[in-house]
């Protein structure tokens, strides 16, 4: 996330250019850039004061890193007890500098969780309205419930493509569809190696992508993204591009349809078998 600390007005015409493709819901958290992105992204929101009513902020909390912008961390560990979640919507709210938080997520699954007081948190923090909805980011289907009973929850942000199908194996994916919940889904491009990974499973998923990316006339990441977008639970990519072309070939998924046999022959090269 270094570019972040590039010139405030480069950064807020990336968000501009990001809306004006069609890109509202903006995926943040507090350890972003060793604790900094969300202070640069609220420098530039500063400059336009009709952005933040036009978009949707999202943030995550739970992980504490040893860094010198939170000296109070002896070691690497997550926490979800009220303090910390309190803590962290408030200097989230601050750096961002908005009055709430259109998405608050746990972002990784917490050993220690105290179901209940997290759920009373959350109760409380809405009440406040300091953030709107909540959700869970890498929670196994267990985990997920076992907050989701006490909270409604409206996403599980998971990892999820043509080179990472667990989400489809553990039943991530079919809970979501089961609870109504549209998960958010990071790395939909197999941290890039969809392009430039030379084993064998990325080659074949490669050649599968470049192919229905030719029939359909459009890019191969934009057939990735589609592929994601295919599943009934109706996923939502999250795009890590700051190149504005690669987030128009995201938004571009939208307006592609992959019939069934395109979708599994994609899967079939990620899985490195035919279906059973």
């Amino acid at each position: 996330m270094s570019d972040w600390k590039l010139d405030v007005s480069a950064r807020l015409r990336w968000i501009e250019g990001c809306m004006e493709a069609g890109v509202t819901s903006f995926d943040l958290a507090d350890i972003y850039g060793d604790y900094e992105v969300e202070a640069l992204f609220g420098e530039s929101l500063a400059r336009s004061s009709s952005l933040r009513q036009r978009m949707q902020l999202v943030s995550k909390c739970g992980i504490k890193l040893i860094s010198a912008a939170r000296p109070s961390h002896a070691i690497k560990s997550y926490d979800t007890s009220r303090a910390h979640i309190v803590s962290s919507v408030e200097r989230s709210l601050t750096a961002l500098r908005t009055d709430r938080l259109d998405l608050l997520l746990i972002h990784r699954p917490d050993a220690l969780m105290n179901p209940d007081e997290v759920a009373e948190t959350f109760a409380a923090l809405r009440s406040a309205g300091k953030v709107l909805h909540f959700g869970v980011s890498t929670h196994s289907p267990s985990q997920l419930a076992l907050l989701h009973h006490r909270a409604r929850l409206c996403t599980n942000q998971v990892e999820f493509s043509p080179l990472e199908l667990g989400a489809l194996a553990d039943g991530t994916l079919d809970q979501c569809l089961d609870l109504g919940l549209r998960p958010m889904i990071w790395s939909p491009l197999g941290g890039g190696r969809i392009f430039g990974g030379s084993d064998a499973r990325a080659q074949r998923v490669r050649a599968a992508l470049t192919t229905l990316a030719e029939g359909h006339g459009t890019s191969t990441a934009t057939i990735a993204y589609a592929w994601i977008m295919r599943h009934p639970s109706s996923p939502l990519p999250i795009t890590g591009s700051q190149r504005l072309d690669g987030v128009r070939e995201a938004v571009a998924a939208l307006g592609v349809s992959l019939s069934a046999e395109e979708w599994y022959r994609v899967w079939e090269a990620g899985a490195g078998h035919e279906v059973a």
